[in-house]
């Protein structure tokens, strides 16, 4: 389940080399890479670097104004990823070709130009490919396109805004324990799937054989062979302290660093090129993309680190 995280707090123990060094050298050793002494003493100071780095970009955050923040945000969450980089493939960066941010938006906004409405393409090489092939072994989705709207129903302390807006919730909560769940009934309506469908569907997102479903009037209780592990479709909700399950089965399911990622890449861009239309949504805040964006910012300044440290404390 969720390990215990506390700040930055909780980043400590990688603050010395030593340490740092060890930890790497697990992680090589579970690699089955060859000279896990050398890679791991030479990869210990770019490891803490990167974390360093990333805490000072989310620390001039907090203390900037939302104009600025999605730039300082974006820049210390790709510092965070490349650190989780770095312990799974000693060699990072292997080539130039992972230096880009590998996705991209259009580059002039149209007139009557909507966030919400905004597209964002993957592309073959850089950073977004890389973590996404090397942290998640996700097949490639070059050429996709997310809209900001639907990644931002990916957010699920999110789902509160999306309530008053929408009059519809985007998630349900969900009790976990070690080895069981407890999920409202109701979405085997909202994914169209039977008991079994929805059975095999939760095996094939978490990996984890189930031994059994009991159900009530109301909820599934769900027994899984082993012990569960926080991954989609099981969203954690920071601010909860609780889980939650989608209200609707998404096509592609991508893991909440990945949507992070495409949603500060997206904000640091517009904060930085499309300055008029920026400026005149934080003077102004015309329509429901202001609530919106200033909650996601809020989130991310909080939730980025404690999805990296996840990573991480997954491999400790």
């Amino acid at each position: 389940m969720y390990s215990s995280y506390k700040d930055w707090d909780s980043f400590s123990c990688f603050f010395s080399a030593e340490y740092s060094q060890l930890f790497l050298k697990k992680c090589y050793k579970l690699l089955h890479t060859s000279d896990v002494d050398t890679k791991s003493y030479q990869n210990c100071y770019p490891f803490i670097y990167f974390l360093e780095h990333g805490k000072l970009y989310y620390q001039q955050a907090l203390n900037s104004p939302i104009n600025i923040q999605p730039v300082l945000l974006f820049y210390g969450f790709v510092h965070l990823i490349k650190a989780c980089l770095l312990t799974i493939d000693p060699a990072y960066p292997s080539s130039t070709s992972v230096l880009a941010h590998g996705v991209s938006t259009r580059k002039r906004k149209k007139q009557q130009y909507l966030f919400f409405k905004d597209e964002i393409k993957i592309q073959k090489n850089g950073l977004f490919a890389c973590m996404s092939e090397n942290m998640f072994k996700l097949p490639s989705i070059e050429g996709e396109k997310f809209n900001m709207g639907e990644l931002l129903k990916q957010i699920p302390e999110l789902n509160d805004l999306f309530h008053i807006f929408t009059g519809s919730p985007t998630f349900l909560p969900v009790t976990l324990s070690s080895t069981e769940a407890t999920i409202p009934s109701k979405v085997l309506d909202s994914y169209f799937m039977s008991q079994g469908r929805f059975q095999q569907y939760l095996e094939d997102q978490l990996g984890n054989p189930i031994k059994g479903i009991s159900t009530n009037k109301t909820s599934l209780n769900i027994s899984f062979s082993d012990s569960l592990q926080p991954a989609a479709p099981f969203y954690f909700h920071v601010t909860d302290a609780q889980y939650y399950i989608p209200v609707e089965k998404r096509s592609v399911q991508l893991p909440e660093i990945l949507v992070h990622y495409l949603l500060l890449y997206n904000l640091s861009m517009i904060a930085r090129y499309e300055i008029e239309w920026w400026s005149e949504l934080m003077k102004t805040m015309p329509n429901q993309d202001y609530p919106y964006i200033e909650s996601f910012l809020s989130i991310a300044a909080k939730k980025g680190p404690q999805l990296i440290f996840q990573f991480l404390a997954n491999k400790m």
